[in-house]
């Protein structure tokens, strides 16, 4: 049945519609949004507050534990996405877990090119601190750009003497902005949804003429030690493989506790397949199980 789904996904993911010119930013954002929007799981409450100066989406399960907060980041290459077409994913993550989990709507590129989401990433995660949240109970999670997003934050933190949190989960994470992995060429055949070119589209708008090996915009160049344990899930067929593989390598090197999982013949964010593809539903509930063992919160049994 599984391989039935991962070729059923292949086949509907190839099925969207390529121009043959690229789209303007407003396209690829409505597009985005029509494409990939998934509402918040029915048992999972959403209200919308400000972190950091930014927008935010909370969303807070009906079985929340007392303790724990998740901080998430969502994907779209800095330039598409918001918490609204990740609350789905942040929703099943929060629910899973039982934690209570706070989306970020840091600005875009171009409008706002690199390192504004860095700074609206540590303006939230300062924040949470500020308010008298305790590192202890405080985890990260992020996807694709925002899995980035994530470790840059966490970074970011770390130069300005701030606590780790208790772990951090980041889902097919881009953190190489010089697109020097093996796998953005060797995997555009089997990435149904990715070309090399449309990364680099991506970069250009984010990081314009900057320094793409910037440790903050590519954390795959930095130097990680003093990160929490983390948790790096992503799929065989993208082109971002070799960024997963390279941050845990880099992880590890640096004395960080890094756990890497690749998805056989898995897609970009599978994970955000949840109901309709089982290893994104078995991904999940490794990845909350990851999150509420290093918060210490009891492991309970997974909510489907």
């Amino acid at each position: 049945m599984s391989q039935q789904q991962r070729d059923a996904l292949d086949a509907l993911l190839r099925s969207a519609p390529r121009s043959e010119t690229r789209p303007t930013v407003e396209e690829q954002r409505s597009g985005f949004i029509a494409a990939l929007t998934r509402p918040a799981p029915k048992d999972v409450i959403t209200r919308r507050t400000v972190l950091g100066g930014r927008p935010t989406l909370e969303l807070e399960p009906a079985e929340a534990s007392s303790r724990g907060r998740l901080l998430y980041l969502h994907g779209g290459g800095y330039v598409v996405g918001s918490p609204d077409t990740h609350a789905g994913l942040v929703g099943e993550l929060a629910r899973r877990a039982r934690l209570r989990a706070m989306s970020v709507d840091y600005r875009l590129a171009p409008e706002h090119p690199f390192p504004a989401a860095v700074d609206d990433g540590l303006a939230a995660y300062r924040e949470l601190l500020a308010a008298g949240t305790d590192p202890r109970d405080l985890v990260m999670a992020g996807d694709s750009a925002g899995g980035g997003l994530s470790i840059a934050t966490l970074l970011a933190a770390r130069e300005a003497g701030l606590p780790q949190p208790a772990a951090v989960v980041v889902f097919s994470p881009w953190v190489d902005l010089t697109l020097a992995g093996g796998s953005i060429r060797s995997k555009e055949d089997v990435d149904p949804i990715f070309t090399e070119a449309d990364v680099r589209a991506y970069a250009d708008l984010y990081v314009g003429a900057d320094n793409r090996a910037h440790p903050l915009a590519s954390p795959v160049f930095a130097d990680l030690t003093g990160l929490p344990p983390l948790l790096v899930q992503v799929g065989a067929n993208e082109v971002l493989l070799d960024d997963a593989i390279r941050l845990a390598g880099r992880a590890g090197a640096d004395d960080v506790e890094v756990t890497l999982e690749v998805g056989a013949g898995l897609p970009h964010v599978f994970q955000h397949h949840y109901g309709r593809l089982d290893e994104a539903d078995a991904a999940l509930d490794r990845a909350a199980h990851f999150l509420t063992a290093h918060l210490g919160v009891d492991d309970l049994e997974s909510v489907h």
